[in-house]
């Protein structure tokens, strides 16, 4: 058997070996067996480095117009207001008065400022500047003390600026407390006025069921970082108003909120 394979083999060589032969006769090329492997490719060249093109957010631009509905809110800074001169403006549709501060300040103009407003018949409502480092409950008798529900016309605005050195919890927990009182003075939950990073910092999550006055003094208003109610955005803390020495905060109503939209009802 084995001398018979060898047999085959070297008829298969001189067949091959044939057919080589007869086509360098006939001068066709001759086709190897095996091909060498052809080398890979060399990389190319890294492309130099291109800046990617910056993404431009689009921004809703809400614009000021003369007859656009406003408001104003005002302290002791102001100083004495000539409430008959405001009241020319046909555009303030409404004031909100600082009332109190922390455990035991009383604003000095509080109630010149409150019974000023209603005199010329410009609605007006009261809000209190909330202390993170006095008891929610001391804060509330001040507040309660000094603001009649009766005499006012406009939801209660409670200004939360200031973070304290308590821990989160317990300043959200604190908040909480003095919203409750005041609402169960009102009848209804006040609204919370802040900024936009503050809101963002200490207050998402913990306080959906309010309505928000925002302040963000720009030509834009992004929104918060959740979605709750915005009634109000604070767009200036550097407006002239006839009537008022100095500076004053102009604010303008948001989306389709109006007056009715923070009036209390009675």
């Amino acid at each position: 058997m084995a001398s018979r394979k060898w047999v085959l083999m070297v008829f298969a060589l001189l067949f091959v070996a044939a057919n080589v032969t007869a086509d360098k006769k006939k001068g066709k090329p001759v086709e190897p067996i095996y091909a060498l492997p052809e080398p890979d490719p060399l990389p190319r060249a890294p492309l130099p480095e291109r800046p990617i093109d910056p993404v431009t957010e689009v921004l809703a631009i809400i614009r000021h117009t003369a007859g656009q509905q406003q408001g104003i809110d005002v302290s002791h800074y102001q100083g004495r207001i000539d409430w008959e001169e405001v009241a020319q403006d046909k555009t303030i549709s409404f004031a909100y008065v600082k009332a109190t501060e922390g455990a035991n300040l009383v604003d000095e103009f509080y109630v010149r400022n409150l019974y000023g407003a209603k005199r010329v018949g410009i609605p007006v409502g009261s809000y209190h500047f909330f202390s993170p480092s006095a008891s929610a409950l001391v804060q509330l008798e001040n507040f309660r003390s000094t603001v009649d529900p009766r005499q006012q016309d406009l939801i209660p605005i409670v200004d939360v600026e200031k973070r304290g050195k308590a821990s989160l919890v317990q300043f959200q927990r604190s908040l909480k407390t003095f919203l409750d009182g005041v609402e169960k003075m009102f009848g209804v939950k006040p609204i919370i006025y802040t900024g936009v990073n503050f809101y963002a910092k200490y207050l998402e999550g913990r306080f959906r069921g309010y309505r928000f006055m925002v302040a963000r003094y720009a030509d834009e208003f992004p929104g918060l970082s959740e979605d709750v109610p915005i009634v109000l955005w604070q767009y200036s803390s550097t407006s002239y108003v006839d009537g008022i020495r100095g500076h004053v905060d102009k604010s303008v109503f948001l989306d389709r909120y109006g007056v009715a939209d923070i009036m209390l009802k009675k």
